[in-house]
């Protein structure tokens, strides 16, 4: 039997792997190679490679970003059409980012959630 969140969990992995084959994603990631291999990040202005070997193993080492969340971690999840809207973006809404940058920027969103889930951020509606 399917649940709700099942259901959700399915609907947003399908979203996700549509989203890898956006056309604008292709595009910001060619403008930002500099050179066979590697790119430009957006946020630390170093030009890295695209993978490179942690213990041994070979790990993607660019990210395209989106510059702003797709779920906002200050409101959380609006609603699907918000969803949508926010993951397909045109290339001005993309960045590349290496993986150090793209972690920072991922812990920091993610810290922004937990403070929204434990309740030390406002609701936008109490704020006014």
């Amino acid at each position: 039997k399917r649940t709700e969140a099942k259901f959700e969990s399915f609907i947003r992995a399908q979203l996700r792997a549509a989203s890898m084959r956006w056309g604008p994603i292709y595009r910001v990631l060619g403008k930002a190679k500099v050179a066979r291999g590697f790119y430009h990040c957006a946020a630390c202005n170093e030009d890295v490679p695209l993978t490179t070997r942690i213990n041994g193993k070979r790990v993607k080492n660019v990210h395209v970003d989106h510059t702003n969340p797709i779920v906002d971690p200050a409101v959380g999840f609006v609603n699907w059409d918000t969803l949508i809207a926010r993951m397909f973006v045109e290339e001005d809404e993309l960045q590349v980012l290496c993986n150090d940058c793209h972690t920072k920027k991922t812990n920091e969103e993610k810290a922004t959630a937990k403070a929204r889930r434990a309740g030390y951020i406002e609701e936008e509606e109490d704020i006014a």
